[in-house]
């Protein structure tokens, strides 16, 4: 008697919930020509679209569809794959999942169960599931390319580069002891072992100092809105998110907190912040929202210095990260040298603002996407680069010592790639993807 299927067929809508002209069932596993036979009544030829009346159990018509069937290994997940293009409707979705799901050794897909298939098929490395993850949440121009850069496997290639080059380099340790009698590394084998360490090194260097921009392309450029009360932080924010987020009034005092927008800024993700009014005050949560200002001030990739263009001009401390804005120009002051006058009254200057915000935050970043984009990409990169650092600085003259080191740069490499020890990684990563994907 044979046991559950431990890999039973799966079925998720892959396309958008709700009302839509057209959507995509996806199944995968090894029962999806059964599925196909049962409901459509054929099994169409690999990869070419056919018109077919989907029926359920008792022969009744659900929709009429478009089928798709990709045969395995060429496919998506590595298995059988098919997709229902359908009508768009709630009922009609609801009654085919209900057939679909009624057959046997047939269920509905859970988060990201479709990707985590492609990765255990060898269809995906870690690095290009994350990228298809970021592909899928991106928002923007530039998060598009560079998630897409991720997910074609633009790291996975890099890392199988590095990784290629530090076996040969262990290989040529390995036969340096074999053919040494004292055991020492000075021939011309551990030299050659060496500059190919040094090679790896040099590109790991590299791609670490990419890490911070890459970052900031997922997660989004932090602007912050800072000076004191009353100097149009709120009213610049409202303006620039061309909608009503904060609370606007003429009372000092009235953000406490940290306002957060995300903005599309010529493809750049922004995050516009409006903080407190910079002041002393004798009410500890205006004291707390004014800590929370500074601390924001100290980290964000562009701070916005305002101050009412009818005010002292008194500012916090300005540096290349910084642009100074003299607001409320409508009321006819004068802007001071270094200082651009805005009104958000009468929309004067707004667009020149937008323009010298993207214009910082552009120039601060590489030409081409970045390689590292998350946390844990620096911390398997760092790891590396400190074993190769050993290695291509020992005098030790070891060569066990040696290869040891480069090895365990090796298994930083995998674990970034998913070789290796990425269980924990797995199920957080795929938790976050939708059903269907």
């Amino acid at each position: 008697m044979t046991g559950p299927d431990p890999h039973p067929t799966i079925v998720a809508l892959s396309s958008a919930v709700g009302r839509a002209g057209v959507a995509v069932v996806r199944i995968s596993g090894s029962r999806v020509r059964f599925v196909l036979e049962t409901i459509a009544g054929i099994i169409p030829i690999p990869r070419q679209a056919m018109l077919r009346r989907l029926r359920d159990g008792a022969g009744e018509a659900i929709d009429t569809a478009l089928v798709l069937y990709f045969p395995a290994p060429a496919s998506f997940t590595g298995e059988d794959v098919a997709e229902l293009h359908v009508h768009g409707a709630r009922a009609v979705l609801a009654k085919l999942l209900v057939v679909l799901c009624a057959l046997p050794g047939v269920r509905l897909a859970e988060a990201g169960e479709f990707t985590r298939r492609a990765f255990e098929a060898g269809k995906l490395d870690l690095a290009a599931v994350e990228g298809l993850a970021d592909l899928i949440d991106s928002e923007t121009e530039w998060q598009r390319r560079q998630a897409l850069r991720q997910m074609e496997g633009a790291l996975g290639e890099s890392v199988s580069g590095w990784r290629l080059r530090l076996v040969e380099a262990m290989a040529l340790l390995a036969a340096e002891i074999d053919f040494s009698d004292e055991g020492d590394v000075s021939g011309p084998l551990a030299d050659q072992a060496m500059a190919l360490a040094m090679q790896v090194l040099v590109d790991l260097r590299a791609a670490l100092g990419s890490f911070d921009m890459g970052e900031r392309v997922r997660d989004g450029f932090v602007v912050v809105l800072a000076g004191p009360p009353n100097a149009g932080k709120s009213s610049l924010l409202n303006a620039l998110a061309r909608r009503d987020v904060a609370i606007v009034s003429p009372i000092a005092g009235t953000t406490r907190d940290a306002i957060e927008v995300r903005l599309d800024l010529s493809g750049l993700p922004v995050i516009l912040v409006d903080t407190a009014g910079l002041r002393d005050s004798a009410d500890p949560i205006e004291l707390e929202g004014v800590r929370r200002a500074r601390a924001l001030v100290e980290r964000a990739d562009l701070v916005l210095s305002l101050r009412a263009i009818d005010s002292a001009p008194d500012r916090i401390h300005q540096d290349s990260d910084t642009l100074a804005i003299a607001t409320k120009a409508d009321l006819g002051g004068v802007a001071a040298p270094g200082e651009l006058a805005i009104s958000v009254k009468t929309g004067q200057a707004l667009d020149a603002l937008l323009a010298m915000i993207v214009e910082r935050i552009a120039a601060r970043s590489p030409p081409e996407p970045a390689l590292l984009t998350r946390e844990r990409h620096r911390v398997a990169v760092s790891e590396a680069i400190r074993a190769l650092d050993r290695a291509v600085t020992a005098d030790h003259g070891q060569a066990e010592l040696l290869a040891e080191d480069i090895r365990l740069a090796v298994l930083s490499l995998e674990r970034l790639i998913g070789r290796i020890d990425v269980e924990d990684v797995l199920d957080q990563l795929f938790a976050g993807f939708c059903i269907g994907k």
